[in-house]
């Protein structure tokens, strides 16, 4: 297939610049699949469509605030910082602007000192590996005091709270980007959830920038996934196996979620404890092995994302329900509306 089939007409205005107040409040287009019709609703209707012994799944990642801006310490000169993947104790993969400035052996100095980065490697993809310095023993508590929150490049209004770019469950530090399908969830709507008799299982996927990485191949098999890394606790994976052997539905909250549970999942839709490393690429014409439903945002035109829910669905129905999105002024993107596949 052609990375041109998944285009579609998005006005700059649609997309969402701000979160909506309260969360639940957004829209939520449901979409009926094997019915091929539409409801438009908001999303505090979700507790409508689960079933008692339905189970969702959620991914309770939690986004680093991991943009750093600060100065190279020989020069003055004003640099930024997207801190990526940790890959050993304070050696992290780092996207650096501009990357002329972080030569090997280049030094930078965040906050005035309060965290300090050596340039030590120049990878092939033009990422670098950085060592950090910083008083203390927990980058983390550092990183809440210096970074902000990686916003993705289509949002140019300053965030004035970070707890918008964090779903309510979020709980394991490690994400450059939020699971945004997921930041549509209140305390109360999750409360009902539970009151109605659906249960709640928990993945983690660390999401990494490359989330937002377009795809450059005119084929779109020809594009090679970023990896991003999975965690399936054993009560998830019981949950999953005990909810289809019971006859009900697993309902995937984002697409984080969904790549999670069929990144494990065997031919047979079972679900096993996992941790590993996942860069599945999910595109029309692949056969779903776990998931019965799929909660998520309305994404980039020609991104790995719409075609991941094309392939739920199909291309030509998730086309003509994002352009009638569009002419129902529905917002766009990481703070906009969603759609349930059901």
């Amino acid at each position: 297939m052609k990375k041109e089939d998944f285009y579609y007409e998005l006005p700059k205005e649609r997309i969402a610049q701000t979160p909506i107040e309260p969360r639940d409040a957004s829209k939520m287009m449901v979409i009926h699949r094997s019915e091929h019709r539409n409801e438009d609703k908001h999303f505090y209707d979700i507790v409508d469509y689960l079933n008692e012994g339905d189970c969702l799944i959620l991914n309770d990642t939690k986004v680093l605030p991991a943009r750093l801006y600060g100065v190279k310490e020989e020069t003055g000169a004003h640099v930024e910082f997207l801190m990526l993947t940790q890959k050993e104790n304070d050696v992290w993969e780092v996207i650096t602007g501009p990357g002329r400035r972080a030569k090997v052996g280049s030094r930078f100095v965040f906050r005035n000192g309060i965290l300090k980065a050596e340039i030590i490697d120049v990878l092939e993809n033009g990422n670098r590996l950085a060592k950090f310095t910083y008083e203390g023993n927990n980058i983390f508590n550092v990183l809440e005091k210096v970074g902000e929150m990686p916003l993705p490049h289509y949002i140019t209004e300053k965030l004035e709270d970070n707890d918008r770019y964090q779903t309510v469950y979020a709980k394991e530090l490690g994400s450059a980007a939020a699971p945004t399908a997921g930041l549509h969830f209140t305390p109360e709507i999750l409360k009902k959830i539970k009151d109605k008799g659906v249960n709640i299982g928990y993945v983690t996927l660390h999401v990494g920038i490359g989330t937002f990485r377009p795809v450059k191949t005119e084929n779109i098999e020809d594009h090679k996934m970023h990896s991003e890394h999975y965690h399936l606790p054993k009560e998830t994976a019981d949950l999953i196996n005990e909810t289809h052997k019971n006859g009900k539905r697993v309902v995937a909250v984002g697409t984080t979620s969904c790549r999670t549970l069929e990144s494990v999942a065997t031919y047979n839709g079972e679900i096993t404890e996992a941790d590993g490393w996942t860069s599945i690429f999910i595109y029309p014409g692949y056969e779903f092995k776990c998931i019965d439903a799929l909660l998520t945002n309305f994404h980039l035109p020609e991104s790995t994302l719409i075609m991941l829910v094309s392939s739920f669905y199909n291309r030509e129905d998730v086309l003509a329900s994002y352009n009638d999105a569009v002419k129902k002024k529905y917002r766009f993107f990481s703070f906009g509306d969603c759609m349930l596949l059901i």
